[in-house]
């Protein structure tokens, strides 16, 4: 199946599990390739915003730490050390293909009144601009009243604020799974059978899973964006899912 419509707008999640190999060191390899295929989207004439994590994680390993701290505090130091080497590593990345990026940190707080407006039209100059929003939470003090929990909810309501035509989140699953483990193609509702298959993860680095994936698709696709959810370890995935969204992973189709 391929879709016709034209997919200009794009936001891209990308989760900590692909930030880090077994020994806690970030895959080089990986990010550069995701930034050559933004590369190439922007030269299609696409824009391009991307959600990303890792900086928990960056700290963690920059800490020589082996388990996700559990005291707030701890994860804010954590976020604070591993945020400014998360943002290096995609300048690097990025100005190989002479590609800005700016960071935006975000929380629950931003999404109200002024400041959404003002997000707002931070992003789409940024876009004008031909830069690469890089949005993370603002896990350095962000409190439990105000975090967001897990950037797949941030990726859907970014994606919203912004008017994307598409949201791309990146782990290491292929897909929703059904009873039998193979991948749901397509979701044209998000039922409660939907969010039964829904499976546990491994918490070292990350706090999300297939349960958040499901809520951020439903968030979507409630303010009429369509949500893949996939492997991002699949060779040229962004490129395809760019101009064919059916083509990989599973879809969820607005109402």
């Amino acid at each position: 199946m391929r879709s016709q419509r034209n997919y200009k707008r794009i936001v891209i999640k990308i989760g900590s599990s692909l930030f880090s190999s077994q020994k806690s060191k970030l895959d080089m390899g990986l990010v550069k390739n995701i930034a050559g295929q933004i590369s190439d989207l922007i030269r299609q004439g696409k824009e391009v915003v991307v959600v990303s994590s890792g900086a928990i994680a960056l700290g963690m390993s920059i800490l020589k730490l082996t388990k996700r701290p559990k005291e707030l505090q701890y994860l804010q130091a954590a976020a604070a050390i591993g945020q400014h080497e998360l943002m290096h590593v995609y300048k690097l990345a990025l100005n190989k293909y002479k590609l800005n990026c700016a960071q935006l940190l975000l929380t629950w707080d931003d999404f109200l009144g002024v400041r959404y407006a003002n997000a707002k039209h931070t992003l789409n100059t940024l876009l004008k601009l031909k830069c690469v929003p890089i949005i993370n939470e603002n896990d350095t003090v962000a409190t439990e009243e105000i975090k967001f929990g897990d950037n797949d909810r941030l990726s859907a309501l970014v994606s919203i604020l912004v008017g994307s035509d598409l949201l791309i989140i990146l782990s290491d699953v292929e897909g929703l799974l059904d009873k039998n483990k193979k991948v749901i193609r397509r979701v044209d509702k998000i039922t409660g059978e939907i969010k039964s298959l829904a499976c546990p993860i491994n918490k070292r680095t990350c706090v999300g899973g297939m349960t958040t994936k499901i809520e951020a698709a439903r968030i979507a696709v409630e303010g009429g964006v369509p949500c893949v959810i996939t492997n991002g370890r699949k060779s040229r995935i962004v490129s395809q899912l760019a101009n064919n969204p059916f083509c990989q992973g599973t879809i969820f189709l607005p109402k």
